[in-house]
């Protein structure tokens, strides 16, 4: 096989989190008195670190756009976390890839604890050796923070690697650690975000995206 391990991303990848994201960005927006109805504009936080997002959507500096992040947690950690599902015929794909030997990984910007619970609920996490994701205190926020670190601890060749994932964000840190990416568009990316970002495949659904892992 040309890839043996596979790094994949969780939000708009395994699963689609677009109810508990857009509830809890609304939340903390509207402690800072902006009351957002657009959802499109809700939408682009699904994916990015949150810290960049506030700063980029919004204009937050540092100090606020890391107290919004806060406010998000605070709805998030009780509520926002399972307002989620896990994508129709995901399972499938996981097995058939574990099956057929691949080493799978979560390679994500959320929070690793709220990840394993996220990855536990949905019955994702057997089919993963590692989980890997940023820290509540900020550690690993970038996505190419998360991958290096993924690629530490299994000790994997980059050349054997794979990351999939919905954004540019993943892309970019995929070309960062200088393995090879996949970009699937039933996730959250805007037209032409995945080919700017110069993704090397792009899987159009499930069945794309095993055609790709499986070569």
């Amino acid at each position: 096989m040309k890839y043996k391990y596979i790094f994949f991303d969780l939000d708009g990848t395994l699963t689609d989190p677009q109810e508990g994201i857009t509830n809890c960005v609304k939340y903390a927006l509207e402690y800072f008195g902006i009351h957002e109805t657009d959802y499109s504009k809700l939408m682009r936080f699904i994916g990015p670190p949150l810290v960049y997002s506030f700063h980029e959507y919004y204009g937050f500096d540092e100090k606020k756009a890391l107290e919004a992040v806060a406010k998000y947690r605070e709805r998030f950690s009780e509520i926002g976390i399972f307002e989620n599902k896990a994508y129709d015929g995901i399972h499938d794909v996981l097995q058939t890839l574990v099956d057929s030997g691949h080493i799978l990984a979560l390679a994500t910007s959320k929070p690793r604890v709220f990840a394993e619970k996220i990855m536990a609920k949905y019955r994702l996490r057997p089919y993963f050796k590692l989980i890997c994701g940023a820290e509540l205190d900020g550690t690993r926020n970038n996505k190419d923070e998360v991958i290096a670190y993924a690629m530490e601890k299994l000790g994997c060749p980059p050349d054997r690697i794979i990351m999939v994932g919905d954004r540019k964000h993943d892309i970019l840190g995929a070309k960062k650690c200088n393995i090879a990416s996949c970009g699937v568009r039933f996730g959250y990316a805007e037209e032409g975000e995945l080919e700017k970002a110069g993704a090397d495949y792009i899987a159009g659904d499930l069945s794309e995206l095993l055609s790709v892992l499986m070569q």
